[in-house]
């Protein structure tokens, strides 16, 4: 008999993830900054993959998200979208590029866009940013919001704190949407306000640190592996150890290499 054919994998939509709201159905968001990852994370059945300006902390080492450049949001951003067959890639907009003007923005994002295989395109910010998303959205380029938190604006907000103005989480949860935004993420609110904006809305909203009551949610792929070296948010689970695993990995290689155990016959030609 002749093998099997693959059934081909078909690539979630934005259209598809509003809908899952309305059907009820829980969706979810890590990130992703590189192929291997991305890779292993999409065959696990992630609805989406967010290519996020946390890499300027998660992978190159900085004290906050402010120093990553669109350039190398691209360059991370075209390894995700080669990696992904399933997952909607979604692609943070760094600082300061959607307060630099409409057009500026609708350049960048569709830059992203063309470079990069991914999908989608997520900035911070409601109301005051309203003119931005309507004028992307027009270009055809689907855009996630975010409120709350923002962790661009972490010197104006005096640092990371939960934030808790419930009008203030609508009026800009609300604009996005009637700005055509898709989603929105809602970052570090009492979960209380994170249910209370999720049944104001309806496109979907994922939650990071905002409760059981968003649409979805959303985590840094390092800090739910346990592969973070630094402060975790008290509202990360961590479902591994991979970080202990490979530093153990790493100390037993090292002596067999200073004993003389590795390699041995069988790794050797």
């Amino acid at each position: 008999m002749p093998p099997k054919k693959k059934r081909s994998v078909s690539r979630l939509t934005v259209p598809q993830i509003v809908a899952m709201k309305s059907a009820g159905q829980r969706i979810t968001m890590l990130t992703a900054y590189d192929h291997t990852l991305a890779t292993l994370l999409d065959s696990a059945g992630v609805d989406m993959l967010l290519v996020g300006d946390s890499l300027a902390m998660v992978v190159q080492g900085h004290q906050n998200t402010l120093p990553v450049t669109l350039e190398e949001m691209i360059y991370h951003a075209e390894m995700v979208g080669r990696a992904s067959k399933r997952a909607l890639v979604v692609v943070d907009l760094p600082f300061p590029i959607n307060h630099q003007g409409v057009h500026q923005t609708v350049v960048a994002a569709g830059r992203i866009l063309k470079e990069t295989r991914c999908q989608a395109v997520k900035l911070e910010g409601g109301a005051d940013q309203a003119e931005v998303i309507s004028a992307l959205v027009t270009a055809g380029i689907p855009v996630m919001g975010h409120v709350g938190l923002r962790p661009q604006a972490v010197h104006a907000m005096g640092g990371y704190k939960v934030q808790r103005d419930l009008n203030q989480l609508i009026t800009d949860a609300t604009a996005a949407q009637d700005a055509g935004a898709f989603a929105v993420v809602v970052e570090c609110v009492p979960a209380e306000i994170g249910e209370a904006v999720s049944k104001e809305l309806r496109i979907p909203t994922i939650g990071i640190g905002a409760g059981a009551g968003c649409d979805g949610q959303v985590l840094v792929c390092n800090d739910m592996l346990g592969l973070t070296t630094g402060y975790v948010p008290s509202f990360v689970k961590a479902y591994a150890d991979i970080g202990n695993t490979i530093k153990s990995a790493t100390k037993k290689w090292c002596a067999d290499v200073k004993e003389s155990r590795f390699p041995d016959d069988d790794h050797s030609f």
